[in-house]
Order: structure tokens, then C-alpha cells, then sequence
């Protein structure tokens, strides 16, 4: 049976790289899927992992209807045999009950990839809404971790190398941004409480305060 599932984890922890292997391995046995992303950090357009990998995608903007979209393709005599969709976290609730509808209604496959909570800890809307409706939801295995080993389970928002916890939810990064600019870090919870980045842990490190007292 057809299903609408979705693979959820923190940044880092591997979504699109497993979405790009879902279409290899049916392109390889000849099925065409019909891919949404949404402010991929590659550009409007593109699904790519960080681990180099890119490939085209159409760009879900909040006026696209997805469901008409695929709809659209079959009846100009397009072979689309299941849905891949990437920075699911972005989508409208109401587009999340298009993609309910692509299965429920066009027998496809819908597979939808995203982030569940923001730099707040707070759910995002498309995220919820695939919660909701979704057949199946699986966290991904690969573990993202923080930078004092333990597994990585929120996302960080920094700005000039500093955690901050006030501002639009979405606002595009990425892991690897220039520390003056906006950026993201996978925290364990411990941390991201104190909001304690990678970068703070560093300067505390090598604070006189904690270094420890030799004689002279």
C-alpha cells in the first residue's frame, strides 16, 4: 500500500543524503519520482547533501499546490511513480495535507524528509502536520552529535558564534557558515539548555578561571 513517511531528525544527521539514495536506487529500476525541496542550501531548485551530492528539484513555494502539480504531470502524460520531498520543516500544514492527498488518492508513495523542532525547541508547522497525517514517521539513524560527544538533539541557532533563542523561525543556514553570520549547531538538550555552542565551550576552556593552579 501506498504511504505518506516521514524521516525526521536534527541538521547534519544525513535526511537528504538518504533522499538522494531513494532515487537512486528506483531510478535504477526505472522509476521517475517527482521531487519538491524547499530553501535547499544549494539554491532554489536543488536537493543536495553535504556530502556533495545535488540534483534538480521544483521549488514548493507557499502558492504551489502540490497535489495539483502531480496531477498536472500525469495528465500531460508524465510517469511519476512516487514523491520525494526535502526540507519537508518549510511546507505549509495545507501543503502537508496535499501530499496525504498524492497518496491517498494517486496510490504514490510520498517520501518526506525534514527537521521536527526549530532553534526553540518548538515544532514547525509542516513538521507537525506530517506528524499528524503521516503512515509512518522514523527517526533517522545516522546520529548527529554535539560537540561534547553525546548524541546531537536540537538544532542551535547562533549569530556571531552565540546561541540565540529569539527570532524568525525560518531564517536559511547552515553547520558551516562564517561564525559572524547566521548559523546552526546540533546541541545534545544538556547544552542547548545552557546554550553552551562548540564555540562558548572553547572559550571557557581556555578561561583562567578553569585552568588549573600550578605552583610556582
Amino acid at each position: 500500500m501506498p504511504e505518506l513517511a516521514f524521516f525526521s531528525g536534527t541538521m547534519d544527521c544525513g535526511k537528504s543524503t538518504l533522499a538522494l539514495q531513494i532515487v537512486h536506487n528506483r531510478s535504477a529500476r526505472g522509476l521517475q519520482s517527482v521531487i519538491f525541496t524547499r530553501d535547499d542550501r544549494a539554491g532554489e531548485g536543488k536537493l543536495s547533501s553535504r556530502l556533495g551530492l545535488v540534483t534538480e528539484a521544483v521549488e514548493a513555494t507557499p502558492a504551489l499546490d502540490l497535489y495539483g502539480f502531480v496531477v498536472d504531470c500525469v495528465t500531460r502524460g508524465g510517469k511519476v511513480d512516487y514523491v520525494i520531498v526535502d526540507e519537508a520543516q518549510f511546507l505549509l500544514p495545507e501543503q502537508i495535507d496535499q501530499l496525504a492527498r498524492i497518496v491517498d488518492d494517486l496510490d504514490l508513495d510520498v517520501f518526506a524528509f525534514g527537521i521536527t523542532t526549530d532553534f526553540r525547541t518548538k515544532l514547525f508547522p509542516g513538521s507537525q502536520r506530517l506528524i499528524e497525517l503521516a503512515d509512518r514517521v522514523e527517526t533517522l539513524q545516522v546520529e548527529a552529535m554535539c560537540w561534547c560527544g553525546a548524541r546531537a538533539t536540537h538544532n542551535a541557532r547562533t549569530v556571531g558564534a552565540e546561541m540565540v533563542v529569539e527570532g524568525e523561525q525560518v531564517v536559511v543556514g547552515d553547520v558551516n557558515t562564517a561564525v559572524e553570520i547566521v548559523g546552526y549547531e546540533v546541541l545534545c538538550r544538556r547544552h542547548h539548555r545552557k546554550r553552551m555552542t562548540s564555540a562558548s565551550a572553547r572559550a571557557a576552556a581556555l578561561s583562567p578561571d578553569v585552568l588549573p593552579v600550578t605552583s610556582a
